[in-house]
């Protein structure tokens, strides 16, 4: 007997899609796990070589040698910062905000792991760190990053009490910082020159946010990026200038220094998958904006700055500035707060919502207001979904009945097949002529489908980049809603002591592709029996056949995706089963459950 080209074509496929996943796993993920801890290895022994130093703000001198953070942060007096978010110093050399760690959030899920570090000083690997003051065209003895600045003595920088730093030039020109911080993230810092000498002067206040990132060798393109969130979200300068989003990728950055962007107020800086250390100038002065980069030897020099209008100030005068300093976690309520309280604009853009954020912020809005009322993330996406299932349930619920209207014609379907086996545009006609008198439509299966992938996609972005999400806890052996399932059926769900990702040779293999957790077992089974309550008009038993290893494959690609869509994906698979049983129950036909149940009671099924 002839074998059916499309059976033939659908076994290929499968074929194919298993042999360029484990081509994928061999010899792309598996040298990159190895070119990973290459990286690491060189970026230890990088720390003892020297780099040419490069003036990161105006006047600022070379750093010699990479050394300790501690190190870096002895270079400068410091002044203690303290707040129910943050804590950290302030330096006296420079004047910069250069030392900060985020309270309550935790590098691991580890209890005792250290708090996030987001800024530290020039002078250590990664320097990260942020600087405002003024500049001019002539020399002037203006304060730049070696300059050491006065402050009173027990000076500590807390919510409710500001520090006062100062600075007199032997120009005559003379200095004072103010800085505070609120409860949060937001640093408000006032810069004000007064002309104390006898003849007049121009100069221009600027900001400017700066980050070092080892380039290692030329093969390497990720720059700042953390590996495990590459891919999932943006990283790189960020930014609301000219009325518009301004966002590139570090490797794009890299590449070239960006145009000079104008305009009046806004906000810009350097931005993480979820943190951000960014600049907000006076919202209505004309400023000029730049994100910048200097490549050195083995690291390269990302900053994000702007400059505002030269003003000339005359012998006796005074003028100052004002810049908020965003440096923090990226929480969606708090920078919106931030929006209505400092009139900075679209701050809340700073999170990546994607190219659907007129579905994902709205998606995100209604979680977030379970999860403040229910005191969980895990059960707000159970209820999310609840009111994403509502929202379609119509046009489900009608798509559900004409395809179990379909599988009840299955019988009709088949003595076509039969009657017309040698003329298959014949066997086309009585079919759709069938589908007509019962008024079925075969199609209406789609539209629900594809409404709902802007829908998936969206609560994709919600569920990778918003930092709520991060380390957020469900039950039992979920701790982190936006990592994949921690366990794996290669060691029993951890029944057996050992790391199957350290097994040799096959270890990449065993801690990627094959790390199948519980959740993923779950999704496997629900789309099982969800796929088995669907027709398969219009498919050959090969065919038929191959379809139903499609759970088992998705289970494969799903193992690294975050646990938290693997829960909605299952649940959202059980309302469709249910829908499909109380449907199928209705009209009268056979379904799986039925007849599991009749089996264990030894019912007969009645006929269809």
């Amino acid at each position: 007997m002839k074998q059916d080209p499309s059976s033939r074509n659908t076994i290929i496929f499968f074929v194919c899609a298993m042999l360029v996943l484990l081509v994928y796993e061999t010899f792309i993920l598996g040298p990159q796990e190895k070119r990973k801890a290459e990286a690491q290895r060189a970026a230890a022994l990088m720390q003892q070589k020297l780099h040419p130093g490069v003036p990161l703000a105006p006047g600022a001198a070379p750093q010699a040698q990479y050394v300790s953070r501690d190190k870096a942060m002895a270079v400068s007096a410091r002044i203690p910062l303290d707040t129910p978010s943050l804590t950290g110093s302030v330096a006296l050399k420079g004047g910069r905000i250069d030392d900060l760690l985020l309270k309550g959030y935790r590098q691991t899920t580890d209890k005792g792991s250290p708090d996030v570090e987001l800024l530290r000083p020039e002078g250590a690997d990664g320097a990260y760190f942020v600087q405002t003051g003024w500049t001019a065209q002539q020399p002037l003895g203006l304060p730049d990053a070696n300059t050491v600045w006065t402050a009173p003595a027990g000076a500590r920088l807390t919510p409710s009490s500001p520090v006062t730093l100062t600075y007199d030039a032997p120009s005559g020109l003379s200095f004072t910082r103010v800085i505070a911080v609120d409860d949060k993230f937001m640093f408000t810092v006032v810069d004000q020159v007064a002309n104390r000498g006898s003849a007049p002067v121009t100069l221009a206040a600027y900001g400017s946010v700066q980050r070092q990132c080892d380039t290692l060798d030329n093969t390497h393109k990720d720059w700042c990026t953390d590996p495990a969130t590459r891919g999932n979200a943006h990283e790189g300068s960020a930014g609301w200038l000219g009325g518009k989003l301004q966002q590139v990728k570090y490797k794009d950055w890299a590449k070239k220094t960006l145009d000079p962007i104008a305009s009046t107020g806004g906000w810009l800086g350097i931005t993480d998958k979820y943190w951000m250390a960014a600049l907000a100038p006076q919202q209505n002065v004309p400023i000029t904006g730049t994100y910048r980069v200097t490549p050195m030897t083995g690291f390269s020099v990302f900053e994000a700055n702007f400059v505002g209008p030269a003003q000339t100030l005359a012998p006796g005068g005074q003028v100052s500035t004002q810049t908020h300093v965003f440096a923090g976690a990226k929480v969606v309520p708090v920078l919106k707060g931030y929006q209505q309280q400092l009139g900075i604009p679209e701050l809340d853009q700073a999170v990546d919502w994607g190219m659907f954020w007129f579905i994902t912020r709205p998606l995100f809005a209604i979680m977030d207001f379970f999860a403040q009322h229910v005191g969980n993330f895990g059960v707000a996406i159970l209820l999310l979904t609840l009111c994403v299932r509502g929202a379609f349930f119509p046009l489900s619920y009608r798509s559900t009945e004409s395809m179990t209207r379909m599988k009840k014609l299955q019988p009709q379907i088949e003595e076509i097949k039969k009657r017309f086996d040698k003329d298959p545009q014949k066997q086309q006609q009585e079919t759709l002529a069938l589908y007509q008198r019962e008024k079925v439509n075969p199609f209406a299966g789609c539209l629900p489908m594809l409404l709902q992938i802007p829908v998936f996609f969206a609560l994709y972005k919600v569920l990778s980049v918003t930092i709520e999400m991060r380390h957020a806890p469900f039950f039992g052996w979920i701790h982190d809603l936006s990592s994949r399932d921690p366990t794996t059926i290669m060691n029993l769900f951890g029944a057996l002591p050992y790391d199957p990702s350290l097994v040799p040779v096959i270890g990449g293999i065993l801690g990627t592709t094959l790390h199948i957790g519980v959740w993923p077992l779950l999704y496997m089974v629900t789309m099982f029996l969800s796929m088995s309550m669907t027709p398969s008009t219009g498919m050959d038993p090969t065919q038929a056949q191959m379809m139903r290893f499609m759970p088992i494959l998705f289970s494969f690609f799903i193992t690294n995706v975050a646990v938290g869509l693997v829960i909605y994906w299952c649940w959202s698979n059980l309302f469709t089963i249910v829908q499909s049983w109380v449907i199928m129950h209705r009209l009268k036909v056979d379904n799986p459950i039925d007849g599991f149940f009749d089996r264990i009671t030894g019912k007969k099924a009645p006929a269809t």
